[in-house]
């Protein structure tokens, strides 16, 4: 019975080594210790870490919390410096390991197979990410803009309009559509033009 039981154990001991990487290219946004946060693009990724490229570097052990445009929230550790930026852990349950394996074959045979977007536009971070938000009610509130695309903008904030409210972001006007983790998203009324989309959602 105990050697059944090691042998039980011996595979989640190599669990993470097993996960293979695959490349694909996701934005996202990740916070370092000291709540500093930047800018990222990943180039590869397994369910169990995943490397990007990224501004601001930390160290070695240090906790990182990211959030990656089609996979969400993930949280772990640096483990090695590479050239401009670092690679990471991934710390998950058995659940979203599973999700997450799912989601990366989806990623990468997309790419490989150049199939549409789930959504209908690519999503981009905005250089400038600090935008005035004005609800329904005529109250103005500063907002964070975690990414954006010529139909919507995934917006990180304390307060969440309700869904189906109107708002204005910069000068656009859209729809609240859902709650995220850290904020909320939005439809744009109208379509943008991708010269002008950056200007027009930070505009005072």
């Amino acid at each position: 019975m105990a050697f059944a039981i090691k042998k039980a154990i011996v595979p989640a001991a190599e669990e993470r080594r097993r996960f293979q990487r695959v490349k694909i290219h996701l934005l996202g946004r990740y916070m370092l210790p000291d709540r500093r946060e930047f800018p990222c693009q990943i180039i590869n990724m397994s369910p169990g870490g995943l490397a990007l490229l990224a501004p601001g570097i930390g160290n070695v052990g240090d906790r990182v919390i990211a959030y990656l445009d089609h996979i969400g929230r993930v949280e772990g550790r640096i483990t090695r410096i590479i050239d401009n930026g670092f690679a990471m852990t991934v710390g998950a349950t058995a659940r979203k390991r599973d999700k997450l394996a799912a989601q990366l074959t989806w990623l990468a045979n997309r790419d490989i197979l150049n199939l549409p977007e789930d959504r209908r536009h690519d999503r981009i971070v905005p250089r400038n990410p600090i935008a005035l938000l004005t609800l329904e009610d005529g109250t103005k509130m500063t907002c964070r803009i975690i990414d954006l695309s010529l139909s919507g903008a995934a917006i990180a904030a304390e307060n969440r309009p309700p869904v189906k409210s109107m708002v204005l972001l910069g000068k656009v006007n859209a729809r609240v559509v859902r709650n995220l983790e850290e904020g909320f998203a939005l439809e744009f009324i109208h379509e943008q033009l991708a010269e002008t989309l950056e200007d027009s959602v930070t505009a005072r």
